[in-house]
């Protein structure tokens, strides 16, 4: 939480997020965070959660809905994907070496470097499609 100064609340959004493993909406980590006994406003847990996301700590997920999910994903070398259920959450992240070759052409071929880009795949995992 570089930047932040370190409370009791930053602190248990943070251990939370440790054990979330799919992507969750501010109002559910409110909810999680609750359900642990904390006593945190929820735009607390909005400002920390954007505070995390804008230092890099966090992927942000738009969901067709217009809301924001948020996963603290393993740190990585490379750029990676999601594939994201969307029935129960479950998120998996993948690399997609073709489609970083697809975003190079692209950008090659249209005069631009410096491309960031961020694709999810939205699915329904074989367990959910089983009910």
């Amino acid at each position: 939480m570089i930047g932040q100064r370190v409370t009791r609340q930053r602190v248990a959004i943070s251990e939370l997020l440790e054990d979330v493993e799919e992507f969750r909406s501010a109002q559910q980590i409110h909810q999680l965070l609750q359900q642990r006994g904390h006593e945190i406003g929820l735009a607390t847990v909005y400002r920390t959660l954007n505070a995390m996301a804008e230092q890099g700590a966090l992927e942000v997920m738009l969901q067709p809905n217009g809301e924001h999910t948020y996963l603290r994903c393993e740190p990585r070398s490379e750029h990676h994907h999601h594939l994201v259920c969307r029935v129960c959450g479950r998120t998996v992240d993948v690399a997609a070496p073709e489609l970083e070759q697809l975003v190079e052409a692209l950008a090659s071929t249209h005069d631009f470097t410096d491309v960031e880009h961020s694709i999810d795949f939205l699915g329904t995992c074989r367990e959910c499609a089983a009910v």
